[in-house]
């Protein structure tokens, strides 16, 4: 594996569900994805889901409500940031035509390599 990428030109969109696409960069140990969602806006929240990597995300464009299962729910919008721990059951409703969030992620996320 290389020990650096200066600029990743490689890294092309990949089409997750309808309306939902992402593009990624990794390390052996770290994962920042860019997760654009241009179906919005929903009338319902996303299936809760979770995973046993620890969340970091940006909200670079557009509103979304980050439901938080046990927690609650909060309206963010661009230039706010949430995380999320290890485990915990969380999803998102988007509230604009277009949202586009960063997310890292730490262990990486081999399934989106896939």
């Amino acid at each position: 594996m290389k020990r650096y990428t200066l600029l990743d030109n490689g890294s092309k969109w990949t089409e997750v569900t309808r309306g939902v696409r992402r593009k990624l960069i990794h390390t052996e140990n770290l994962m920042m994805v860019i997760v654009e969602f241009n179906n919005g806006p929903a009338t319902i929240p996303d299936p809760f889901h979770s995973h046993h990597h620890e969340q970091v995300s940006y909200v670079a464009e557009g509103e979304l409500i980050l439901f938080i299962e046990g927690v609650g729910k909060q309206q963010l919008k661009k230039g706010e940031m949430f995380a999320i721990p290890s485990g915990l059951p969380h999803t998102i409703q988007t509230l604009t035509p277009v949202v586009r969030i960063i997310d890292s992620f730490y262990p990486i996320r081999k399934e989106f390599l896939q």
